[in-house]
């Protein structure tokens, strides 16, 4: 479970992330949603300990980000924004540099390995060195490294960002999987039809605050619209109105 509370972090006079808070539970998939700007990518990056609040908490399975990054860090399975695969090795290598990394003994990383290496549909490329992956490729091999420790939580920037139909599909599936096994998936995205087909709750941010916090079903009652992309988008532009 992944809690946020009273997060704050500005730059300069910029107040990016502005106060917010909200609870990513265990067994459940939970969308990040905002326009540009609004301060997902920002929040995510304190939730992952890359950056420091000037003010707030995160807790991870119970552990603070402040006291124990290390132990945040080994709670979470993060894809970035950024992949950042190492080219000249391969998918399998690129797994294991980041296994070994975790301090994995090579029996147990070799078994999470392959079978998350089966789960994302790797087998054709595993072998193949990373450079000139196509984006789908890169995702399932930055995915891949991100979980093979075994994580309870799953920290996902924008993960269908540049994929193919076919690939999309095959992640959808994943993150599916990852919550039947009872893990915290929180993921940001821009693609309505993917939040709706996958969240369990949403967490709107909008001028670095959260303005709704809601299932899908409970966001279009509030807003009365039928169809997700127009809730999200009234929501928004109410807040737009607000802070203008």
């Amino acid at each position: 479970m992944i809690e946020v509370r009273d997060l704050h972090k500005a730059f300069g006079a910029v107040k990016a992330v502005d106060g917010v808070g909200f609870s990513a539970r265990d067994g459940e998939i939970t969308g990040l949603l905002g326009p540009n700007g609004a301060g997902k990518t920002t929040t995510l990056r304190m939730l992952y300990t890359l950056m420091a609040p000037d003010r707030g908490q995160v807790l991870v399975d119970g552990i603070d980000g402040a006291v124990d990054p290390l132990g945040v860090r080994r709670q979470l399975g993060v894809l970035p924004d950024a992949r950042g695969l190492y080219k000249r090795l391969s998918a399998r290598e690129n797994i294991d540099y980041f296994g070994r990394l975790h301090g994995l003994p090579e029996d147990l990383l070799a078994s999470r390995r392959e079978a998350l290496v089966k789960a994302l549909e790797m087998e054709d490329i595993a072998d193949r060195r990373t450079e000139g992956f196509s984006q789908g490729q890169r995702v399932k091999t930055a995915i891949a490294r991100a979980l093979v420790h075994d994580p309870r939580n799953v920290i996902l920037d924008e993960p269908t960002n540049g994929l193919d139909v076919m690939a999309t599909r095959a992640l959808r599936r994943f993150m599916r999987q990852l919550k039947d096994e009872g893990r915290c998936v929180l993921f940001s995205s821009h693609i309505m039809q993917e939040v709706a087909a996958l969240c369990d709750r949403i967490v709107v941010i909008a001028h670095g605050r959260v303005v709704a916090d809601e299932s899908p079903d409970a966001l279009r009652a509030q807003t009365g619209e039928s169809n997700l992309e127009d809730a999200f988008v009234k929501i928004i532009g109410s807040e737009e109105g607000l802070a203008a």
